[in-house]
């Protein structure tokens, strides 16, 4: 049986920029692909290349960091079906662990300890189409949706999903300004005037290390 493995664009250990576990150490597993394009992707870089390493290899990189938590990132981390093992055995290792998904691949296979991270791609993303909405009913209160807001058609429209899809009180719920083309204070403003249930967000990591791989 052939070794599993993956391929591998940067393993990192740095704060977490975002989502539930923000400013914590975490250990980042930037995993190569995707097939998606939203025109404020950050992670262009790992779209393509990246170095093919075993489960093996990459838990032992982890390993060496002695981290709590353990992020798995891309690009988009699901496009590589030994992801998935990978995510199984990190939660068998006692790591917290979470996983960044763009929303467009199906979760239902993904470990339950795993805190999925599902980004709902909004109108402005340009990417909007590829939002598999199947997902929703298997999410779980360990689990958050992210909404990148880019605009106020993008802040309505997120606005109007909380209602449709019934996302409050599922998961916690993330607004994030897309940097540098909706301003924060805006943004904050509109979710404390229409009183909505989520949590405004913005990326750590943008604002200490202007968004560097490695960071």
């Amino acid at each position: 049986m052939a070794e599993q493995s993956l391929r591998i664009t940067e393993i990192f250990y740095s704060l977490q920029g975002e989502a539930r576990t923000v400013g914590l150490p975490t250990v980042f597993v930037r995993l190569t692909g995707c097939p998606l394009r939203c025109q404020y992707c950050d992670s262009e870089y790992a779209f393509f290349g990246g170095k093919r390493q075993s489960l093996d290899e990459i838990e032992q990189i982890i390993a060496g960091y002695k981290p709590r938590y353990v992020c798995v990132t891309g690009g988009e981390p699901l496009a590589q079906p030994n992801c998935l093992p990978l995510l199984e055995r990190l939660c068998d290792a006692g790591y917290e662990v979470s996983l960044e998904t763009s929303g467009a691949m199906a979760i239902d296979a993904v470990d339950t300890r795993v805190s999925r991270v599902l980004d709902l791609k909004t109108p402005a993303s340009g990417e909007m189409s590829k939002n598999l909405y199947d997902n929703i009913p298997h999410i779980t209160t360990n689990d958050q949706i992210k909404f990148v807001i880019c605009d106020r058609q993008d802040y309505e429209w997120a606005r109007m999903k909380l209602d449709e899809l019934k996302l409050v009180g599922r998961c916690e719920i993330l607004f994030s300004p897309s940097f540098g083309q909706v301003e924060e204070r805006a943004l904050a403003e509109w979710i404390v005037e229409d009183n909505l249930p989520v949590r405004f967000q913005l990326q750590l990591h943008k604002i200490l290390w202007n968004d560097e791989p490695g960071h």
